[in-house]
């Protein structure tokens, strides 16, 4: 009898990382895996997303999305968590600025007017 092809069974290290401010990046790149995600989510194939970020691989893309959809609840609920952080980072940051209605014509006006005193 022929015996069977053996073959080692070894467990990869996930493609997921947390960097220092708690945000998870994909293999060794700076990507969060809120873009990976989001690229599938919106009918991406691992290929195109690979050829929109380049620092990452096939199987590093592959690997994440088999770990989204295995670990689809408690991914959801990180990338709801960061996307109400980066709401509550718009509004702060549009707080301080102040209102953008309207600024696209202040700063035609503003180029007009140091148009005319240039040219004089």
């Amino acid at each position: 009898m022929i015996g069977q092809p053996a073959l080692a069974i070894a467990s990869d290290p996930g493609p997921l990382r947390t960097d220092r401010d708690g945000v998870v990046r994909v293999g060794n790149t700076r990507i969060p895996l809120d873009t990976v995600i989001s690229a599938f989510q919106a009918g991406e194939s691992p290929e195109r997303i690979v050829d929109g970020f380049p620092t990452l691989d096939l199987a590093t893309v592959y690997a994440t999305i088999g770990y989204y959809l295995r670990h689809r609840q408690e991914v959801d609920l990180y990338l709801e968590e960061r996307e109400r952080q980066a709401e509550a980072i718009r509004s702060e940051v549009e707080a301080r600025q102040g209102s953008s209605e309207g600024l696209r014509e202040r700063l035609l006006a503003r180029r007009a007017r140091l148009a005319v005193t240039e040219s004089k």
